[in-house]
């Protein structure tokens, strides 16, 4: 895949379950931006779910896929933060959160059990997700004189960055957000107005 697109999921939640001896494993799968949305998440779960043994997690965020964690709450360690971000992995996903619910059966899985538990119910989750393939988009801003207001936005046209804002006065200025691969020839072709 090149290098300024990212696979991701919509904000549809995704969820997921699996049971394994009486222990219950509920999976939500989250679209998420930043790490503090990842807390106030995870906040929520264990607050909705006070009474569950664990809330494991894991997640990546970044088109670059460089910031991730993974968490077990109190599992064996690797059992449970690990095998979620497996699958966030497997499926090459991003600004992605799994939170896994634990309810115990009162029967031990063992690691080798737990592991194939939290895989199984994270898939689940990814399964009932809408993936995406999105654009990293890079910002251009072009300030310019009203009389190359036509210039612009036939560039514009061409182009087809997207439109974040603008203003109309003795200096008009334009913020584009367009492909990072075509950010370079838009602000080039934007500057050729100027001269």
């Amino acid at each position: 895949m090149s290098d300024d697109l990212y696979t991701t999921i919509t904000d549809k939640v995704g969820e997921g379950f699996y049971s394994e001896k009486r222990s219950k494993f509920m999976a939500f799968a989250h679209h998420v931006g930043s790490a503090d949305e990842v807390k106030t998440i995870i906040d929520t779960y264990r607050k909705k779910y006070y009474d569950a043994r664990h809330v494991c997690y894991a997640y990546m965020l970044g088109p670059e896929r460089s910031i991730f964690r993974a968490n077990d709450d109190g599992e064996p360690s690797s059992t449970a933060g690990k095998p979620i971000l497996g699958q966030i992995n497997s499926q090459g996903l991003t600004d992605i959160l799994i939170v896994v619910v634990r309810y115990y059966g009162g029967v031990n899985l063992g690691t080798g059990g737990l592991i194939v538990a939290y895989r199984t119910a994270a898939a689940d989750a990814i399964s009932h997700c809408d993936v995406v393939v999105r654009q990293v988009e890079e910002m251009v801003t072009y300030n310019y004189a009203y009389p190359l207001m036509n210039d612009v936005m036939r560039i514009v046209k061409e182009m087809g960055p997207r439109v974040v804002s603008q203003t109309f006065d003795n200096t008009c200025s334009i913020t584009l957000a367009i492909r990072k691969s075509q950010a370079g020839q838009l602000r080039e072709r934007l500057q050729k107005l100027s001269f």
